[in-house]
C-alpha cells in the first residue's frame, strides 16, 4: 500500500479494527469492509510485531507512528488502535 493511501480515514479520534499476522513471508495491508488485514515479518515477541503493525497503518494512513495508539490487543492478533 502506498503512503498516505488511506489517509481520508485519518480522523482524530478514529479507532481502527486489525487482524495481525506476525511472522508473514510477504508484508501486507489490506483494508476489506471496516477490517484491517496486516502481514508483517516481525515475530510476535517483546511487543515487535505490534510495533511493527502500527507502523504499516501509520504508513497507510499518512501519519506519524506516534499517534497510533493499542487500545487493546497487546497480546492477540485481533487489535484496536486510536488515532490521538
Amino acid at each position: 500500500m502506498r503512503k498516505g493511501e488511506q489517509a481520508a480515514l485519518a480522523v482524530p479520534g478514529a479507532e481502527f479494527t486489525i487482524r495481525a499476522t506476525p511472522r508473514a513471508r510477504v508484508e501486507s495491508c489490506v483494508l476489506e469492509g471496516g477490517l484491517w488485514r496486516i502481514a508483517v515479518g516481525a515475530p510476535p515477541e517483546e511487543g515487535r510485531a505490534n510495533a511493527a503493525v502500527a507502523e504499516a497503518l501509520a504508513h497507510a494512513l499518512g501519519v506519524a507512528k506516534g499517534r497510533l495508539t493499542l487500545v487493546r490487543g497487546a497480546a492477540s492478533r485481533d487489535k484496536r488502535f486510536r488515532l490521538d
